[in-house]
């Protein structure tokens, strides 16, 4: 009875390399452990089976005892009916002969029996050690289970956490942020740009007055009337 085959591949190199391969550990695990339960059950089921053959075979066994000495004692009460003249010694010694042989077959079926309880109770011993290990193996691997979903959780938040360290998410906070500063310089450089073009509107008058300076010819030729006229 193979209780253990589920177990021993889950524990070996199959499950390292379905691993490697990016399989669920935690689904397989979790497979192993509801079919280690299902040979549990079948082990249950098994040595329920056998313990009550052990007992039948004992209760049979005692009952043959039983019906064995009943024949050893009517052998003595035949014996001493005959000793008393109650009955004649050859009919007593006849049927005492009868119960003793009926007896001995008795004592035989009955040490039968007692091999056969024997045989059941070492098989149902060891099977309830299969059990004990089978049953201590499911802890230990449901323990290992939690174990893992929470390593895996630690791992996935861990990553997460790495990764916008590292500024590898596209869609990451600091991401985001260049993304509004460029928007914002983008902003800035173009409502400077309107400013310029706006600041660069003026009239004819302010061009011409800009282009003479100083040393405009009108200036020079109201000097001169200024100067006819007596004006300072």
């Amino acid at each position: 009875m193979n209780i253990f085959k589920r177990l021993l591949r889950i524990g070996k190199a199959e499950m390292h390399s379905a691993v490697d391969k990016m399989e669920d550990p935690i689904r397989m695990t979790e497979q192993g452990i509801r079919e280690m339960r299902e040979d549990l059950d079948k082990a249950i089921e098994s040595l329920a089976q056998i313990k009550a053959m052990a007992i039948r075979a004992k209760n049979d066994k005692a009952k043959k005892q039983s019906e064995a000495q009943d024949y050893e004692n009517k052998v003595v009460l035949l014996l001493t009916k005959a000793q008393k003249g109650e009955l004649e010694m050859a009919q007593a010694e006849r049927l005492s002969t009868e119960a003793l042989t009926l007896k001995d077959n008795l004592l035989v079926e009955a040490n039968a029996l007692d091999e056969q309880q024997k045989t059941h109770e070492a098989a149902a011993a060891g099977i309830q050690q299969n059990i004990d290990v089978l049953k201590f193996n499911i802890t230990k691997w449901e323990n290992e289970l939690k174990t893992l979903k929470s390593r895996i959780r630690v791992s996935r938040a861990t990553k997460e956490v790495n990764k916008q360290m590292a500024m590898i998410d596209s869609n990451s906070t600091i991401s985001m942020l260049q993304r509004m500063k460029e928007k914002v310089e983008e902003e800035e450089a173009l409502a400077q740009a309107y400013g310029e073009i706006g600041g660069a509107k003026s009239t004819v008058d302010d061009e011409i007055n800009q282009a003479i300076g100083a040393d405009n010819k009108v200036s020079t030729e109201l000097d001169e009337i200024k100067k006819k006229l007596g004006i300072q």
